[in-house]
């Protein structure tokens, strides 16, 4: 398994693709940080790349490989090795991938930069929405056997966790706004991977101050070890969750 984990990462690395990605993050993180003076201002235009087109690039780079590599996953298969160590070692692979590009394109510049505990909180939030869109994406492209539908699946699933989540949100909280709804945002917080990441980094900038008592609530919470705790979990969750239903339908599907 390992052994396929590094040829698929070695295969990978050398992609134009994720040589664009990764210039292209590092180009825009740089730049960010060199026509800001605020460290925050340039962090703050940094979370939208980091919440929109991570797990955009995560989705559709992953998809298209999965469908690109369907010749070489039919020729592991006839070699004795198992279903799960085969999808295991090519979400290995992608997923390294993805997070090197990551980490040279804004982890780089945010060391240089902004090495403090809001910069080290945007980066753990980018890497983990990179595994958690790569997993969604395997699951995605594993369901989807034509390659039309696995994209357009994944695309609209980003979609929904982008843009449509957080209206659904906005509409049931208006709905119920005579009632407290402090913690039950918190529930509905945790259901989207990208509101998650969205609320760890932005209370770490200090701006729950802006958000009246639904931030202080978010702070007193998620600024503590054990909302600190609760995120890594959700995270963790997001990620094998979805991996695990990928694999176990790869085990049943008919190649």
């Amino acid at each position: 398994m390992l052994k396929l984990s590094r040829y698929v990462l070695y295969d990978i690395i050398r992609n134009k693709v994720i040589i664009a990605y990764s210039l292209f993050l590092f180009i825009v993180s740089f730049s960010l940080f060199q026509l800001e003076e605020n460290d925050s201002k340039a962090i703050l235009s940094l979370l939208n790349i980091v919440l929109i087109v991570v797990p955009l690039i995560s989705m559709i780079f992953t998809t298209i490989h999965y469908y690109n590599s369907y010749e070489f996953i039919e020729l592991m298969l006839a070699q004795p090795l198992s279903r799960s160590g085969i999808l295991l070692s090519e979400y290995t692979g992608v997923a390294l991938s993805l997070l090197s590009a990551f980490f040279f394109g804004v982890g780089v510049p945010v060391l240089l930069f902004a090495f403090d505990e809001t910069g080290l909180a945007l980066l753990f939030a980018g890497g983990a929405l990179t595994l958690v869109f790569t997993s969604i994406a395997f699951l995605a492209s594993v369901k989807a056997r034509d390659k039309a539908r696995g994209i357009g699946s994944a695309l609209l699933l980003w979609f929904y966790f982008a843009l449509i989540y957080d209206g659904l949100v906005l509409l049931i909280l208006f709905s119920f706004s005579e009632y407290p709804m402090e913690k039950f945002t918190l529930l509905l917080s945790a259901l989207n991977p990208i509101d998650l990441g969205r609320i760890f980094i932005m209370l770490k900038m200090d701006v729950s101050a802006l958000m009246g008592y639904t931030g202080a609530l978010y702070k007193d919470f998620f600024g503590s070890g054990t909302g600190i705790i609760f995120t890594v979990g959700i995270m963790l969750l997001w990620i094998v969750l979805p991996l695990w239903w990928a694999l176990n339908a790869f085990k049943r599907k008919d190649l």
